[in-house]
């Protein structure tokens, strides 16, 4: 395994390292050989070399079969133009691997059901599939000067193509799961999202054992605190992807326990956890770094196809959990190395 680590800002050095802890250990468990490169990205690599995502970063990521990152950015590039923000890097290296479908979990483990802030719920399973490379994000944005002075404007813009390949990945996905998927859209309102519905229609007739239904992203945003328990896989466009995952995250006790996979047409993939950089907790030792160790069970999974080491992975967490061993946002004491520690002792 070549990988690339991209720790980036905050707390992604710390949480990277615990990460690479539970690999090297599942590595030297099943006999299998690990090397890394440690590249910049973010506002480390704009205090370095006066730009968010140097060249030699693309290189070294498009040489590897995957790649780690922590998190970018932070309130010290706050007042930086758009285009030299440190969130330029990771939209950058998405764009560069041509990686168009974002994976993001969220499960509510029973041990946390107490962190749930939705009532009489015990435990759920959805997985958020999130076009990565498209949509307002990438579209045209600028300035202007209209009549009623300056203007902005970001545009939304997708291809059938676009819309058709991250629907395929849902209904694919799903085939594994309870085999129900939900897109989610704004097509009352939005052409692009009357498009997306189209094609996400005629894509489901590809699918007849696939139960397959349309939301409207205000409704999804309510089902979500209403009943997760309805949705199985969700497909849905970047901005709104990027939202409503946030929003999921919350369910299940902390931001801190969401990993995904951002995967493209070859096996290469970055894998990162949903969360910041978390500037105030910084160098404190008390982030939580399981969204990042869940990553690398996803990248074992997904890229490697190492379903067991993946599975000891996950087993390995919830079994600490379940004992009760908590990080701070989750409720218990716990510091950074000492719960990456209890998940090495479970592997």
């Amino acid at each position: 395994m070549n990988l690339t680590l991209v720790r980036g800002d905050g707390i992604g050095p710390e949480i990277v390292d615990s990460a690479v802890k539970v690999l090297d250990k599942i590595a030297n468990k099943y006999k299998h050989k690990v090397s890394y490169t440690s590249v910049l990205a973010g506002g480390c690599a704009i205090d370095e070399c006066g730009f968010p995502l140097p060249q030699s970063t693309i290189d070294a990521c498009l040489r590897s079969d995957s790649v780690l990152l922590g998190a970018v950015g932070g309130p010290k590039w706050d007042t930086l133009p758009g285009h030299l923000r440190p969130e330029r890097a990771l939209l950058g290296i998405r764009k560069e691997l041509g990686l168009y479908a974002n994976i993001r979990p969220v499960k509510l483990y029973k041990a946390l059901s107490g962190r749930c802030p939705l009532r009489n719920t015990e435990s759920f399973d959805i997985v958020i599939v999130r076009e990565l490379i498209g949509g307002m994000y990438f579209g045209k944005s600028g300035r202007a000067f209209g009549e009623m002075g300056e203007e902005a404007f970001d545009t939304e813009t997708y291809s059938a193509l676009e819309i058709e390949r991250i629907g395929r990945t849902a209904f694919e996905y799903a085939k594994k799961r309870r085999k129900k998927v939900t897109s989610v859209d704004k097509a009352n309102v939005l052409e692009s999202s009357r498009l997306w519905r189209e094609v996400m229609h005629r894509l489901s007739r590809e699918y007849p054992d696939i139960e397959y239904g349309d939301m409207l992203v205000d409704n999804a945003a309510m089902q979500l605190i209403r009943n997760p328990m309805q949705f199985d896989v969700i497909v849905t466009s970047n901005m709104f992807g990027d939202i409503l995952s946030d929003e999921a995250s919350q369910l299940t006790g902390s931001i801190g326990l969401l990993p995904s996979a951002s995967l493209g047409d070859s096996k290469r993939a970055m894998y990162e956890p949903i969360h910041g950089s978390a500037p105030d907790i910084t160098g404190k030792g008390i982030a939580n770094p399981i969204a990042t160790i869940l990553s690398v069970a996803m990248m074992l999974s997904f890229t490697f196809r190492l379903e067991d080491e993946a599975k000891e992975i996950e087993d390995a967490v919830e079994a600490v959990l379940d004992e009760g061993f908590l990080t701070n946002d989750i409720g218990g004491e716990l510091t950074t190395d000492e719960i990456t520690e209890k998940i090495l002792e479970k592997i």
